[in-house]
């Protein structure tokens, strides 16, 4: 019996379409969540929540705690990595964020501690001339508390510390996000 035959005799033109379809139905299933993920308002922590704390270290390896790096101003927290290309996406809107509202907004590079060490961050930061804090997550207490399943994560807090918007991925508006934080938070001072 040919190999051709074989085929025929296990598998029958309806049992090849079924699980076809089941092949398919199962890749969406799959990929179905991380097209979901894509953008803002789906990732990390659900809006509202109040932010987690979580020890770190600053780029000279002393301890700290995330949430002193938040205090009484909104605050964008980037989970990050020096080869994310994602990340290096996101930059421009992250530097136009600290250019219009670094006054107004503190902004934090928190580096996972995957693929590259804590000297390799600090020479990126230095390399770049970072402009905000860089904290290393040696442990992946901030990536747990805040469900960072993957770099290119921000997360927006409020001035009052809970979470106020959260995207993925280089396509995240990150100015109107702000703009709006930030004028959501003085049409309640008025």
């Amino acid at each position: 019996m040919s190999a051709k035959n074989l085929k025929h005799s296990y598998m029958t033109r309806g049992t090849r379409r079924t699980v076809v379809t089941l092949a398919g139905l199962t890749w969406l299933v799959a990929a179905g969540p991380l097209r979901a993920q894509a953008g803002e308002g789906q990732v990390s922590l659900p809006t509202g929540t109040q932010a987690p704390d979580a020890a770190l270290q600053d780029l000279e390896g002393n301890d700290v705690k995330l949430l002193d790096y938040a205090a009484g101003k909104p605050t964008l927290i980037e989970f990050w990595a020096s080869w994310c290309e994602q990340c290096e996406a996101l930059q421009p809107e992250i530097d136009e964020v600290v250019a219009d509202y670094g006054e107004q907004v503190n902004v934090v590079a928190v580096a996972v501690a995957v693929a590259q060490s804590l000297r390799r961050v600090r020479r990126h930061a230095e390399a770049h001339g970072a402009e905000y804090p860089y904290l290393w997550d040696a442990d992946g207490a901030a990536v747990r508390a805040y469900s960072a399943t993957t770099t290119s994560i921000v997360v927006i807090l409020d001035a009052e510390g809970k979470v106020a918007y959260t995207g993925v991925g280089p396509d995240q508006d990150l100015v109107g996000a702000v703009t709006g934080i930030l004028s959501a938070q003085q049409a309640g001072e008025d």
